[in-house]
């Protein structure tokens, strides 16, 4: 099997590569965080030449996947004693944040990888409470940082002023869908999908743009003004 050449602008995950139009950061992080644990191999794929750090449950799924981080950030209320003693014992610089503090574990972990200035990954971020959710991708989104949310079953991407991406997936996506984390998004444009869209103005009090379906192998979308998010969807969900 012939192994796929990375380019320049690529993002390659085990489910989608992602090629961006603008320049991206050299270099790749992985952040694991405490929400729904991605699946063991996809944590492996995904963390194949990325830097790897944890956030504070995010060491658990690293234990049960036998991959040891480069750090270890956060309060330690939500992590299991043994992971935690595995980190330390495997000598992982830890990092320990008060329980009582202003902002999560996640957001502090979001700021210190800004520093890092390389293209950040976040996974085990979804699948839990909501507004661990909605903090997280919008703290993502209105942040300096170059990257993504993803796991096996769903992905975020962010679209910030005038940016374009293609996507090429590799296993069907059941839903696409497109939401602005700013009052409006301008110049909105989604090709390969059933429903496309052309300069479109999508606004955050109706965000109406779900739910739509690649019809090619790779799909495009672009941006003029505005912060949106690419949401996709790979698992089986009910939808309206």
């Amino acid at each position: 099997m012939q192994t796929k050449i990375k380019e320049k602008n690529e993002i390659i995950l085990p489910d989608v590569h992602v090629n961006y139009d603008n320049p991206l950061p050299p270099g790749e992080l992985l952040l694991a965080g405490g929400g729904r644990a991605p699946a063991a191999d996809w944590l492996c794929q995904a963390a194949r030449g990325r830097q790897l750090w944890c956030i504070d449950r995010g060491i658990d799924c690293c234990h049960r996947a036998g991959i040891v981080p480069l750090r270890l950030i956060g309060d330690g209320d939500s992590a299991t004693a043994e992971a935690w003693q595995w980190a330390a014992a495997n000598r992982v610089p830890i990092e320990k944040f008060p329980v009582q503090k202003d902002y999560t574990d996640t957001q502090l972990a979001l700021d210190m990888a800004a520093a890092e200035q390389k293209y950040v990954v976040l996974t085990g971020a979804m699948g839990g409470r909501f507004d661990h959710a909605y903090s997280t991708i919008f703290s993502f989104g209105h942040s300096r940082l170059h990257g993504c949310i993803a796991d096996e079953q769903e992905a975020v991407f962010f679209l910030r002023g005038n940016e374009k991406i293609s996507m090429t997936f590799q296993k069907h996506a059941k839903a696409i869908s497109l939401l602005p984390l700013t009052a409006k998004a301008s110049g909105v444009t989604i090709q390969g999908v059933y429903w496309p869209l052309q300069e479109a103005e999508l606004t955050q009090g109706l965000p109406y743009a779900v739910s739509n379906e690649a019809t090619e192998e790779k799909i495009s979308i672009a941006l003029s003004c505005g912060i949106l998010v690419v949401y996709i969807c790979w698992q089986e969900a009910s939808l309206d």
